[in-house]
């Protein structure tokens, strides 16, 4: 799950070298906290905060294949 967070999070953004993705699991349960550039928030987020529910949307598609639910929590 961090992977893919990372990949899509360095696409987004317009300085890669700061996104920091961390993890924990707790079981069947992870929780994914993204942190990026304070500049770059906006980019993440998007309008009405459409980007950030689209990752939020396909990280918990790929957790659900592993029979898992996973939480992301963006901050800068």
């Amino acid at each position: 799950m961090k992977e893919l967070v990372e990949v899509i999070a360095k696409a987004l953004v317009e300085h890669p070298d700061e996104v920091v993705v961390t993890e924990t699991k707790e079981g069947s349960d992870y929780s994914i906290t993204l942190h990026v550039a304070p500049s770059d928030m906006g980019k993440v987020i998007g309008k009405q905060g459409r980007i950030a529910k689209s990752i939020r949307s396909v990280v918990k598609a790929a957790a659900s294949r592993e029979d898992a639910r996973a939480d992301v929590e963006i901050t800068d």
